[in-house]
Order: C-alpha cells, then structure tokens, then sequence
C-alpha cells in the first residue's frame, strides 16, 4: 500500500477513535447474488422447463442475509428462508438442487480465530467448527463510497474448481466424467471495507481487514451491504450455536462428498431409470 493510502487510513481510524472505544455493536444488512448461465438444447427439456428451472434457480442465488456484530463476534443469517426447492420438473427429467438453507447460521470469533456454522443439510443439523483461516489481503490503492462509507479495496488469489454442468444419459463417457478430478482455477476476490467501522470482520467467511468490509465479489457471487445500523436501540444477542452433530470442516466436506455420491447413484441410468434423463449440476463460482 503506499504512503498516501496508509496516510488516508490512518486519518480514517483517528476520526473513529471515539467509536473503538465504545463496546459498541450494530446490524448489517447483505444482499447476494450468484450470476449463472444454463443452456440446454431442446432434446434435453422443452423451453417450459427450462423457463421454470431458470427462475427457481434465480430466487434460490437472490437472498438477503443480517450480519449482526460487536468488536469481536459476529453472526451471518439470512433473513427470509426461501421456499424449498421442487425436485420434480415434470416429464421424465428429476431436478434436484442441494444448498444451504434458511436456518443456517454462521457464527464468528475474530478474538479468537475460529467458527461455529450451524448448517441443517439433508434434513440433518451439522454444527461445522474449525480455525477461521487466515486471508492474504492485498491492500489496493482504490476508494470509493458505499453510502456514506469511504471504502478502501482489497484483494486476494485462491484457487477454485471449475463449475461443471453434467447431463447423466446412457453415454459412458459423459458418466464417468462425474468421476473425473476436478479442474483447478486461479481466481481473484475483491473486496471493499471501511475503517470507519473499525471491526476485522465481513459477510459470510470473509473477514481480516481494519474495517467491516462492506462489498465482496468472488467470482460469479457479488455480496452487497445495503444498510447499516450501528448501536441499535435494541440490543444484539450474538450466540454461538449449540445444536448439530459437531464436526470438523474437513470432516462435513467428506460427508457432503458421499452424499454427493449417492445422489449422482440414485438418479443414474446405469441404476435402472430408462425412462428419461437426470440432470447433475454442478454451479461454481
């Protein structure tokens, strides 16, 4: 970072010394999207289908998330839990999405570098909690504002899988690409924090910057902070959750892999479904 962007943050916290030294606390609102791109040719679903899948899939990746925090714990809970998702499309083509629903809660200690995520994930509540990792923020030179917030950006590398989209027919090849080991990418995330709300924390697992960061893109997902009330009348309650088989996020991957597993065996034709197509997505980024 140079001299004149360290100058304008130090300047920043200065001007909110009076804040950091209150034990204050306060609500932020996230709105999230998830941009995506399906295309299926007409021997794979009449335009119908894909109508009604498409705007399935677009309320599931709109969602609006309460980000609620004091100087050192946070939690990250949507705020509306969505209608769950149809499995069946009609025809003979089954749609399944899997994905974290409305009462998840995601708790975080910056204190003490770890979390509790509280995931109900095929009817069963997991409660996943492990080290908060650390981020190697780059420090940009860009401003902007984001409301009546001077944000300053911030930037990291992380490698990703490639999103793969699979349709499950009789073809061998196309089955045993579900099998293949997936194809890696670099990818750059953006974020943008203000000091002036002087907290290490953020939406969802991003966090480690002086300030409470205020927007991230990660990819296809863009994660916007559309209000902020600081010192609310109401106290926050922020309680660590209790309830769920506790595991490692090591050990929950491995089960979300399994499961993953025995999904894409449910609905092979190898397993005797003759009568149709299954359709396996998988949507990155």
């Amino acid at each position: 970072m140079t001299t004149v962007i360290k100058i304008a943050v130090v300047a920043l916290v200065l001007t909110v010394t009076g804040l950091q030294a209150q034990d204050f606390q306060g609500v932020a609102t996230y709105k999230t999207h998830r941009a995506f791109d399906i295309k299926m040719d007409s021997t794979q679903m009449n335009s119908d289908m894909h109508k009604r899948m498409m705007e399935m899939m677009k309320k599931q990746f709109q969602k609006t998330f309460i980000l609620t925090f004091n100087k050192e714990e946070s939690l990250y809970k949507e705020d509306e839990s969505l209608d769950k998702p149809q499995v069946a499309m009609g025809g003979n083509m089954d749609f399944v999405m899997v994905g974290g629903g409305g009462s998840d809660v995601y708790y975080k200690n910056t204190k003490d570098k770890r979390y509790t995520n509280q995931m109900d994930t095929f009817g069963k509540l997991f409660l996943v909690k492990d080290n908060i990792e650390d981020i190697e923020w780059k420090l940009e030179s860009e401003t902007k504002y984001i409301g009546e917030y001077q944000c300053f950006k911030a930037t990291y590398t992380k490698m990703v899988e490639k999103p793969r989209i699979v349709i499950n027919t009789d073809d061998e090849e196309t089955e045993e690409d579900l099998d293949k080991e997936p194809e890696m990418e670099e990818r750059i995330v953006t974020a943008w924090y203000t000091p002036q709300i002087p907290i290490s924390n953020g939406p969802d697992d991003y966090q480690g910057l002086p300030g409470l960061i205020l927007e991230v893109h990660d990819g296809k997902l863009t994660i916007i902070c559309s209000r902020i009330v600081l010192n609310p009348e109401d106290k926050v309650e922020i309680s660590e959750p209790e309830k769920g088989k506790e595991v490692t996020q090591a050990e929950y991957e491995k089960i979300m892999e399994k499961k993953a597993k025995e999904m894409q065996e449910r609905f092979s034709p190898k397993r005797g479904r003759k009568d149709g197509e299954s359709i396996s997505i998988t949507i990155g980024g």
